[in-house]
């Protein structure tokens, strides 16, 4: 690739020179110039000019020009507010017509403090007004979900929220009604915004239109502290900073990484922090009594507890993690286990192949790619919402988009796969082995010998591969599956959530779960210890990239860290441990890494690993993967597949956060359209469900891009429905005939 065309220009007298078509905003903060902007974010892509706060004066152009709407071309010379009088008078009174009806309430806006119109003013505004008529007000605030408050009388219509809406997210939800003065922002219809990332708009203001409804009201810029860490889940780990204050966490914002979230934050990481609050949060270790329920321990009586069930097991121990532990927490439960106990079996979360580290890329990567090809059953959005992000910037740029229900492509594809220089193939289906066959097809394309192509595995888990990585490292040996089970432990939530692992535990003799909420273990353990949140805990993650992330305690838990307690009791059996995460950090570093790393070596944008050398993966064994579709005939009116899937909006963290329950799935089974023309039904019927003697009455949502012969339903309404069922319209005086596309 030719080097890019240099230009020369100067900005208020000062020369610069920079790659043709830079962007006027950036050429000038090169030069150390400031271009005051509100309308203008790169990430929204195209600039629009909407605000006018960034005028400048452009030689041989006799009026003043949108400097965001410029880009460097040769000799330009440019003169912004600090050089030119011409240019300084626009800005103030650019600045003036925005302030005629927006409200002088910073004392007691939200954004009051952090809000770059009143930055801008102080700096750039005139130093008193001059209107003496009252402003124009509204009704406020509007919600437009439970999550978002609008103040419609703060809004300058800088169009940002509506352009991410639009043109990044792509839901379309978030529109501008009305036009000139008239002008609103509002939802499609008057409808929730009910959006995978609908927050982003929050930050995205530059005003106190719109803010959370979480923290409206919880705190000012002088009384809170932001603390840098990363998100736990989803296997993505987008980088995060959490707002504290008084010990406790009021929001979460997006921390830019630009190979990872480009600044981005699903609604599930953003909104759901208050589950730390929850009612039923367990803040004492518990233990079964007889006849009596369960009764609270007192910590030195709990590990005595603890003790008497490892000891007793014999060996005979089983643990079922989660796959949201740090790598320090895996590691450290491996090693009392391992090396004190001498279990030797683990139910690990789905792990990803050491094989295809060598095809590691930024996630950023997606979206600069030729082709994407997504493999496996499971939407992108429900595993890893960013990635389906970096997907639509992708199909934006002109990247070609295919879904594969298996590694196998057809010859013409697989052509084209091999002559493109950019590919990004994502394995995003269930069951194991997805690591390594994806691997296979990345080699077979070459893309080793090729930087801008890449290969992503999507686990189930936020740090399935960190964990799965930490547990072998903490003991050699292979895994055995002891019969019976003397003990069960159960690590995290999501393991005490799962139906495989309740399934698990009636086989076990006794029962030890390390979870958070008393909803999810009490009644089927016997020994209970408090579990904390990704929020509470020093430590790392390993995210889908390979890339090893810190994660910061933002506040301090309600019971003691599990590294802390698991600490005193591998001392109980001889195994030295150390109770605190940086050592084992430094520890485990070398075993998996083989050279000393400190918390201090990743920093808060942490670096992405080099690529190593290929090497043929372990055989993968098969993949549950539905068939591809049948002829039309064969399950015409017939009995169809059942897939249950998890969406993003589901989880232990999600239940218990009231302002996220509008965003969880309705009771809606979800069809291929050729289905649902075969029999009668359209988005929206009610259909009954039936299968092993079970029915259940669903709404029907209609599919283009869904598989015939295959019908989706979350986890959480399948009920006891088997793999295959029979599905039908419930007539009514008033459903359709035919069906449509949701």
């Amino acid at each position: 690739m030719s080097a890019p065309e240099l230009v020369t220009l100067t900005i208020d007298g000062v020369p610069v020179e920079v790659p043709r078509g830079t962007g006027l905003v950036e050429t000038a903060a090169l030069a150390g110039v400031e271009i005051p902007v509100f309308c203008y974010e790169p990430r929204l892509g195209p600039p629009v000019g909407a605000c006018r706060m960034c005028l400048v004066e452009v030689e041989g152009i006799p009026k003043l020009q949108a400097g965001c709407t410029l880009s460097a071309q040769p000799d330009m010379v440019v003169r912004t507010a600090a050089a030119s009088p011409k240019a300084a008078e626009g800005q103030e009174a650019t600045l003036e017509f925005i302030l005629v009806n927006h409200p002088l309430d910073c004392p007691v806006c939200d954004k009051g403090g952090e809000c770059p119109l009143q930055d801008l003013t102080f700096r750039w505004g005139p130093g008193q007004t001059r209107m003496t008529f009252p402003k124009r007000t509204f009704d406020k605030p509007i919600p437009i979900s439970p999550t978002i408050a609008l103040d419609r009388e703060r809004c300058i219509l800088c169009y940002r929220c509506t352009r991410f809406s639009e043109d990044v997210a792509e839901d379309g939800q978030l529109v501008a009604r009305n036009r000139g003065s008239l002008t609103q922002i509002t939802t499609f219809e008057d409808e929730p915004y009910r959006a995978a990332f609908s927050g982003n708009v929050i930050e995205l203001c530059p005003v106190g239109a719109l803010t959370s409804t979480q923290y409206r009201f919880a705190g000012r810029p002088w009384e809170i502290q932001n603390v840098p860490s990363v998100c736990g889940l989803c296997p993505v780990g987008c980088n995060v900073s959490a707002t504290t204050r008084e010990g406790k966490i009021r929001r979460i914002l997006s921390r830019n990484h630009p190979e990872v979230d480009g600044g981005w934050l699903c609604d599930k990481g953003r909104f759901s922090f208050p589950h730390l609050l929850a009612e039923d949060r367990i803040r004492e270790p518990l233990e079964r009594v007889r006849r009596r329920g369960f009764g609270e321990l007192g910590w030195n009586d709990a590990l005595d507890r603890a003790e008497e069930l490892l000891r007793g097991a014999d060996g005979r121990i089983v643990t079922a993690l989660s796959g949201s532990e740090t790598l320090e927490q895996a590691y450290g439960l491996g090693r009392l286990l391992r090396q004190g106990l001498g279990a030797h079996s683990a139910v690990l979360p789905e792990a990803t192949s050491d094989a295809l580290d060598a095809f590691r890329a930024p996630l950023s990567a997606i979206g600069h790619a030729q082709h994407v090809v997504v493999i496996g059953d499971e939407p992108v959005a429900d595993r890893a919402p960013i990635v389906d992000l970096w997907i639509k910037q992708a199909r934006r740029n002109g990247a070609s988009f295919t879904v594969q229900l298996g590694a196998r492509l057809d010859e013409e594809l697989e052509g084209r796969l091999r002559d493109a220089d950019r590919t990004a193939l994502i394995w995003s289906g269930r069951g194991g082995g997805g690591g390594a066959r994806l691997a296979e097809l990345a080699h077979r394309l070459g893309l080793e010998h090729k930087p801008g192509s890449a290969a992503f595995h999507l686990p189930a888990t936020p740090n399935g591969r960190g964990v799965a990585a930490a547990w072998a490292a903490s003991a050699d040996g292979e895994e055995q599956n002891p019969e019976p089970i003397g003990l069960l432990i159960v690590s995290g939530d999501e393991a005490a959530a799962d139906p495989a692992v309740r399934a698990l535990a009636e086989q076990a003799e006794k029962v030890l779960a390390i979870t958070m909420f008393q909803g999810l273990a009490v009644g089927w353990a016997d020994l209970v210890l408090p579990g904390t949140s990704y929020l509470e805990r020093d430590g790392t993650f390993v995210n889908l990239e390979g890339r090893v992330q810190r994660l910061r305690r933002t506040v301090i838990p309600p019971a003691p860290d599990e590294l802390a307690w698991i600490a005193k009791l591998a001392e109980r059996f001889g195994v030295e441990l150390s109770p605190y995460p940086s050592v084992i950090f430094g520890e485990l570093a070398q075993l998996l890494y083989g050279r000393e790393l400190g918390y201090e070596d990743l920093g808060e944008r942490a670096p992405l690993p080099p690529r190593s050398d290929f090497e043929p993966p372990e055989p993968a064994p098969s993949a549950p993967i539905p068939p591809a579709a049948t002829p039309a005939e064969e399950h015409f009116l017939g009995n169809l597949s059942l897939q249950r899937y998890r969406p993003l909006f589901s989880g232990p963290a999600v239940e218990r956060v009231p302002e996220l329950q509008f965003q969880r799935p309705a009771a809606e089974i979800e069809l291929a359209l050729e289905d649902a023309d075969r029999r009668q039904i359209a988005s929206g019927d009610t259909v009954s469900v039936r299968s092993n003697g079970s029915a259940l009455a669903l709404r029907a949502s209609v599919r283009k891009s869904g598989v015939p012969g295959v019908v989706r339903i979350a986890e959480e309404h399948a009920g006891d429905l088997g793999l295959s069922v029979e599905v039908t319209r419930v007539p009514n005086a008033f459903a359709s005939t035919g069906a449509e596309s949701a």
